[in-house]
């Protein structure tokens, strides 16, 4: 089964640096197969015969820390269960270009109602949001992005808890999983 490996936290501000090769290898030694990184920033495509997504992500996390002593999180999504998230998605979602839009992912145990409880409601002025199950997709104005709640998740306990990509990662990553 392929999967998708999207890494907390590495890459970020000159934090966490890990090299695409280094982490390639590490999966591949974590004993994945048909490991592919995609740019320099936290994502991993693989196949694995483990259906358990804890367990993988697990795996994946005890792999990075032993290879690299870093504590990173690590949010999996099986790829063909993004990708029919992604065709029930809003069809607002990622279809106004003056917007900016993210996908984000819920790292387990944490939960859509959780995250949302943390942050809050949206402001509906300036924002929307929608969810299925550890996936969430926010859309916000570029214009008025400032005045957003959720563009300060940063600041939510809960930001420990996802892992976000833009709308063109996220599609970018089914693509180079299913050509």
């Amino acid at each position: 089964m392929k999967y998708i490996a999207l890494l907390r936290g590495i890459n970020v501000g000159g934090n966490n640096k890990i090299s695409m090769r280094e982490l390639k290898a590490c999966f591949d030694n974590a004993g994945f197969l048909d490991v592919r990184t995609y740019i320099n920033s936290e994502n991993v495509i693989f196949n694995s015969d483990e259906h358990d997504l804890f367990l993988l992500s697990k795996i994946c996390e005890e792999a990075i820390e032993l290879q690299f002593k870093l504590p990173i999180r690590v949010a999996l999504i099986e790829a063909n269960a993004l990708k029919e998230t992604l065709e029930h998605a809003l069809a607002r979602w990622g279809m106004d270009t003056t917007s900016k839009h993210n996908a984000i992912f819920i790292i387990p145990p944490a939960t859509a109602e959780g995250i949302i409880a943390d942050v809050g409601d949206i402001n509906p002025e300036y924002e929307q949001l929608d969810f299925n199950c550890s996936l969430m997709f926010w859309s916000a104005k570029i214009e008025t992005f400032s005045r957003t709640r959720w563009s300060k998740t940063v600041d939510k306990k809960s930001y420990q808890d996802i892992t976000i990509r833009n709308i063109n990662t996220t599609r970018r990553l089914l693509e180079l999983d299913f050509s």
